[in-house]
C-alpha cells in the first residue's frame, strides 16, 4: 500500500457551514486563565457549546469571531480568526464544543498611550453562559496530516500552540495505536507563560512525544543571547532533519513571523554539511505539502 504524501484528507474538509451574515450563537461553558496570575501576559482558554448545531470542524482549522459594536467609522466590527484549539470531537469528546485560545492584545504608543484589540478584549472578558457570535470554520492547509503513522513536527510560539494541542489530543487520545514521532516546540518569554503545561508534560511520558520548550527571558543561547524557539529546534536539528528525509514527515509552524527565518538557517546549514541543496530539498517539502506555516 503506498502512504499518500498529503496533509490533505480523503474526508471533506467542513468549510463556511456558518458565515457572517448568519453566525452561530454559541454560549461560553468554560473560561479560565493559562498564564500565571502574575504574569504580563493574560491568556485564556474558551470553551464554547455547539451542541445543537451544525458546526464541525477538523485539526489545524480556524474559527471566526465576531465581535460586538462598531468601529469608529460607525460600521459593524470585522470578524477576527483564531486557531480551534480543541480536536475534532470537541474536549468533551463528542464534538459538542469548540475551544480557542486568546491572548489578550494590549499595544503601547510612545508617549503611553494603550490600546486594547476589540476582539481579544472581548473574548478575554467572556464570562461562563455569555454569547459569541462564530462563523467558518475556515482553513484547508494547515490540518493534521491523515498519513499512518506521520512524523509531526510542530513550532509554537505564544498562543500558535492552540492547533497543536489539537493535534496532540488526537495523536495520543484518539490514535494511541500511531507510532509516528511527535515533536512540538513551544517558546513563551517565561515559564509563567507555558500554555497548558499540565497536558502537554502528561503527554511527554509517551515514548513517542518530545515537548521542547524555550523561555527567551529565562535561558541564553549558545551564542549568550536570549533563547527563542528556533534555536531549540536547532539543537536538535540533525535529528529533526533526518526525519525531514521521510516522505510521513510534516512541519507545522505557528506564532510569531520572526521565528522562521532561523530555522531556515539552520535547516541549510545541517543540509550544507550534508551536501544535500537545501533550496531543492525545501522546494520538494513544500511541493509534497510537508511544510506548514501560519504567522502573524
Amino acid at each position: 500500500m503506498t502512504i499518500p504524501s498529503t496533509t490533505q484528507p480523503s474526508t471533506e474538509i467542513p468549510s463556511n457551514i456558518y458565515k457572517p451574515n448568519a453566525p452561530l450563537e454559541a454560549k461560553v461553558i468554560k473560561h479560565e486563565r493559562l498564564t500565571a496570575p502574575d504574569s504580563p501576559n493574560d491568556v485564556r482558554h474558551i470553551v464554547y457549546d455547539i451542541s445543537g448545531s451544525d458546526l464541525k470542524y477538523v485539526e489545524g482549522q480556524s474559527i471566526g469571531v465576531l465581535p460586538p459594536g462598531e468601529d469608529a467609522n460607525g460600521k459593524p466590527h470585522k470578524l477576527r480568526l483564531y486557531s480551534i484549539a480543541s480536536p475534532g470531537i470537541g474536549d468533551d469528546g463528542n464534538g459538542k464544543t469548540l475551544s480557542v485560545c486568546v491572548k489578550r492584545a494590549i499595544t503601547v504608543d510612545e508617549d503611553g498611550t494603550e490600546h486594547h484589540g476589540v476582539c481579544s478584549t472581548f473574548l478575554c472578558d467572556l464570562k461562563v453562559g455569555d454569547i459569541s457570535k462564530l462563523t467558518g470554520p475556515v482553513g484547508k492547509a494547515f490540518i493534521m496530516p491523515e498519513t499512518p503513522n506521520a512524523n509531526l513536527i510542530m513550532v509554537a510560539t505564544g498562543t500558535g500552540i492552540a492547533p497543536f494541542r489539537a493535534f496532540l489530543s488526537k495523536r495520543y487520545n484518539q490514535l494511541k495505536h500511531e507510532k509516528g514521532q511527535t515533536w512540538l516546540f513551544f517558546g513563551a518569554q517565561t515559564r509563567k507563560d507555558y500554555l497548558y503545561e499540565s497536558e502537554l508534560e502528561e503527554y511527554k511520558e509517551n515514548d513517542t512525544c518530545h515537548v521542547v520548550t524555550a523561555f527567551s527571558r529565562e535561558e541564553k543561547n549558545a551564542e549568550g543571547g536570549r533563547m527563542y524557539v528556533q534555536h531549540r529546534l536547532i539543537e536538535h536539528g540533525e535529528t529533526l532533519f533526518e526525519m525531514l528525509k521521510k516522505p510521513e514527515t510534516y512541519l507545522y509552524i505557528c506564532g510569531l513571523r520572526g521565528m522562521e527565518a532561523g530555522i531556515l538557517e539552520g535547516f541549510e546549514e545541517i543540509a550544507s554539511r550534508q551536501g544535500i541543496d537545501w533550496n531543492e530539498f525545501f522546494g520538494t517539502l513544500k511541493a509534497e505539502k510537508r511544510w506548514h506555516v501560519e504567522v502573524y
